[in-house]
């Protein structure tokens, strides 16, 4: 390769980078803009199970549950920490910062929904927010 081919294949390589960068570039997402913020509210309600159960004074909101369906007999099986995300969910709907798992369990019998589910009840709780 000469020289001056050389620094021509430099400068057009250079040229295709740039060029590159300044389209009109969009970006396209499965995530709804609308509902972001319903995205991530599970992140903000404490989960206590087991021996693990809130400290210091707390408002009940209520009982929530929260369920994960097997629909046909060839999907994959319910999990149970599906259930207590889609319960942590409904307790952020009430406002709740807190849930308590009260009980989790596997419902094997099929009905017309699902083939086997798994089922997480407990209590939506408010807890004070540290200042």
């Amino acid at each position: 390769m000469t020289f001056p081919l050389k620094y021509a294949f430099i400068a057009s390589g250079i040229a295709l980078l740039l060029s590159a960068c300044a389209s009109d570039y969009t970006f396209k997402s499965n995530l709804d803009s609308k509902a972001i913020n319903d995205y991530f509210k599970v992140g903000d309600v404490q989960l206590y199970e087991g021996s693990e159960q809130p400290k210091g004074k707390f408002e009940l909101l209520g009982l929530v549950e929260g369920e994960a369906c097997q629909e046909t007999k060839q999907d994959a099986p319910p999990q149970m920490a599906v259930a207590r995300t889609n319960a942590r969910r409904a307790a952020a709907d009430l406002g709740a910062n807190g849930f308590v798992v009260k009980s989790c369990f596997m419902i094997t019998e099929a009905d017309n929904s699902c083939f086997s589910r798994a089922l997480c009840v407990g209590q939506a709780i408010k807890t004070p927010t540290e200042k």
